[in-house]
């Protein structure tokens, strides 16, 4: 057992190490040596590309590839789960249902043009299916859940995986500032933009991390994190659909089940905390006190520190999804595939901008 959880323990210190150094050289560079009140040096900018280097220049962190696994799976989710205290119900569902408005076409029109596209570029249709549900929904997640239901082959997700991550990076980085040109006082486009437009989990909350952070729009972030958890559950639906569609696997599955499987059960968390965070509004402003017994400076600095402690979880996991970024596989990756992912990647900002552009 203690030979399990050491790995474990140093991927996480490392994480936590790097993401403090992003955190300490950003606020250095910008703030100290450059005098900006704000540093525009993004702390998550710096975790990846610290991650990136180390990860890419030695093989010291190998060993610890568990810990570094467990900071992308469970603590990037624990970060989002504690984000929900930043809204209420009230706000969730309003940008909610807008997101979901942006979201649909997305989704719907990329799955249409699975198998047109993939006789274009010449590609296997599991192959662009993978590419394709993982650049409209969410990334490797997608990937993984969408390979067994329709028996894509193990290089296919690999493949798929890398392709989709070399996009959503450049994305992260890109699309922030994109944003801002073309919805520079609008946070709610701006945040559904980068939610919908955005491969992976974590890279969304890269992305609006540092929209946030390089713009002062701290409601960027909560917007394109709850249309990227939106985008997530489109999973129960299309995952399925895939697979009663393919003809190379077994339809006796449970339909049940595969939902069971799939779902992305962290949503919950991140909706408790919104109810959390209406229960104690709710309370404030009835008697003054947040559930009975914290007052307004109590109650502000709760939600204070559960809202620095989820960038700060955030940013732990940048730092891991830096160092588990392996510039060697994405040399491998056949040119048909690079073409058909960018193309999948551009297709679905372009449906997500001109979406927002008509319907919000």
């Amino acid at each position: 057992m203690k030979n399990k959880l050491l790995p474990i323990f140093t991927g996480v210190l490392i994480s936590s190490f790097i993401a403090i150094i992003s955190i300490y050289f950003s606020a250095l560079l910008g703030t100290e040596l450059f005098g900006f009140k704000k540093s525009p040096v993004s702390p998550i900018l710096l975790a990846i590309i610290i991650g990136i280097f180390i990860s890419n220049t030695s093989e010291f962190l190998k060993k610890f590839d568990t810990g570094i696994k467990f900071c992308i799976k469970h603590i990037l989710k624990l970060g989002i789960i504690l984000m929900g205290i930043r809204l209420g119900l009230s706000e969730m569902l309003g940008f909610g249902v807008k997101s979901l408005i942006i979201v649909t076409p997305c989704i719907i029109l990329t799955v249409l043009l699975i198998k047109k596209s993939a006789s274009i570029f010449k590609l296997k249709s599991t192959m662009a299916t993978l590419i394709a549900v993982g650049t409209s929904i969410c990334g490797a997640s997608a990937i993984v859940a969408t390979a067994p239901a329709i028996s894509a082959k193990d290089e296919e997700v690999v493949f798929a995986i890398a392709n989709i991550s070399i996009f959503g990076i450049v994305a992260m980085f890109l699309y922030p500032f994109v944003a801002n040109v073309l919805f520079p006082l609008d946070s709610i486009s701006a945040g559904i933009f980068l939610g919908s437009s955005i491969h992976e989990t974590a890279q969304v909350a890269g992305a609006g991390i540092i929209y946030s952070d390089q713009f002062s729009q701290p409601q960027v972030l909560d917007i394109a994190t709850l249309t990227k958890l939106i985008r997530n559950t489109a999973m129960i639906i299309v995952i399925p659909f895939l697979s009663y569609q393919s003809t190379t696997v077994s339809r006796d599955n449970s339909f049940f089940l595969q939902i069971k499987s799939i779902f992305p059960y962290f949503i919950l968390g991140f909706i408790a905390f919104g109810i959390f965070r209406t229960i104690g509004d709710v309370g404030m402003n009835d008697s003054g006190l947040a559930f009975g017994f914290l007052d307004a400076s109590k109650w502000k600095d709760l939600i204070y520190f559960i809202n620095n402690l989820s960038k700060f979880l955030l940013t732990i996991a940048m730092s891991a999804l830096g160092m588990s970024t392996n510039v060697e596989v994405f040399r491998s990756i056949g040119i048909k595939v690079f073409y058909y992912g960018l193309t999948m990647s551009f297709f679905v900002g372009l449906v997500s901008l001109v979406s927002i552009s008509i319907l919000i």
